[in-house]
């Protein structure tokens, strides 16, 4: 027996922490004892069933885990590897790693460098290693410390967070948009030069607008996204991955045509083995501890679900991490 945070839709929805034999664990290749998980955006979604992000039932929640192969049939890993699992469907086709032990494909799972602990790891989770999946998608455009100022939207979110702190860490002038007032110590703490209020970007605005960005981080979605296109410089890129304010892109083609704007779409569920682990060891690098640290609160399982709540109430600050022990 092992406790799980399942989201069940038998007799109407439902969300508890309980236990469960480990008849109930999915098929794959390898089992991990699960120390640490964490919630992302999509772990409030399901959680609350916000949205339909659960397509089998019922389901352990939990995107993210980080922790120790205790059974491997799988080539690459063996008892005693620490690994970490971001995404690939899990906790939504594939039960997830709120819990104390989950089986998974090793084909999904990414060595955990040596640089971080399994908290670590997971006080970055998906939302810290979609934000390195962003700066590398502007790298690849060709940004550059120096270029001009990037701005970062939905600043003190999990994404937000790492990106402001990857972002001045590599030189770059970071610009943060919040609507949280009280955060902007917080924000400068992780190298932003300047926080602007979100509701300069969050209404309808004119399809070009004047060039304010050399590259933009975005997880917000809908008219914040458009405005951010809308004031990026000629030929610099917009990094999008997120929808916390809406999944619309009430825009037009204006930024496209005229400025020669990018507009690059970052996915970090299916992304290939290869990019995860170019991102793992870039993070490594290039995300300053002590920071994370900052960023970071630590609850444990039975807290989840109303941490979940919080999140999607848009009262949280950075990134929860959840421990899974204990």
């Amino acid at each position: 027996m092992f406790k799980a945070l399942v989201l069940d839709k038998s007799e109407g929805f439902r969300a508890e922490v309980r236990e469960v034999e480990d008849s109930f664990l999915p098929e794959g290749d390898v089992t991990m004892a699960v120390d640490y998980s964490t919630l992302n955006y999509k772990d409030g979604l399901a959680i609350t069933n916000r949205l339909p992000i659960v397509r089998s039932w019922p389901m352990v929640a939990g995107i993210d885990g980080a922790g120790t192969v205790t059974e491997s049939q799988h080539p690459a890993w063996k008892p005693g590897d620490r690994v970490i699992l971001n995404g690939f469907g899990v906790a939504e086709t594939h039960k997830g790693c709120l819990a104390a032990k989950a089986r998974l494909k090793g084909d999904w799972l990414v060595r955990l460098p040596e640089a971080f602990t399994p908290r670590q790891a997971m006080a970055i989770g998906t939302a810290g290693y979609t934000a390195m999946l962003c700066v590398m998608a502007l790298e690849r455009h060709g940004l550059k410390p120096g270029d001009g100022d990037v701005l970062v939207t939905g600043a003190t979110g999990g994404v937000g967070s790492v990106a402001v702190a990857l972002l001045a860490r590599l030189g770059h002038r970071v610009v943060a948009a919040t609507g949280k007032a009280s955060e902007v110590a917080y924000l400068k703490q992780l190298g932003a030069a300047e926080v602007i209020d979100r509701a300069e970007l969050s209404a309808p605005g004119k399809p070009l607008q004047a060039e304010r960005w050399a590259a933009a981080v975005d997880a917000v979605g809908s008219h914040t996204l458009v405005n951010a296109c809308a004031q990026t410089r000629y030929g610099g890129a917009v990094a999008a991955c997120g929808l916390a304010q809406g999944a619309d892109l009430p825009g037009t083609v204006m930024p496209f045509i005229l400025r020669s704007v990018s507009l690059i779409g970052v996915d970090s569920v299916m992304a290939p083995i290869a990019r995860r682990q170019e991102a793992w060891a870039r993070l490594a690098r290039d995300l300053d501890p002590a920071l994370l640290e900052s960023m970071t609160t630590e609850i444990g399982l039975d807290e989840a679900i109303e941490a979940a709540a919080r999140l999607m109430k848009g009262e949280v600050r950075g990134r929860i991490v959840v421990r899974i022990a204990g």
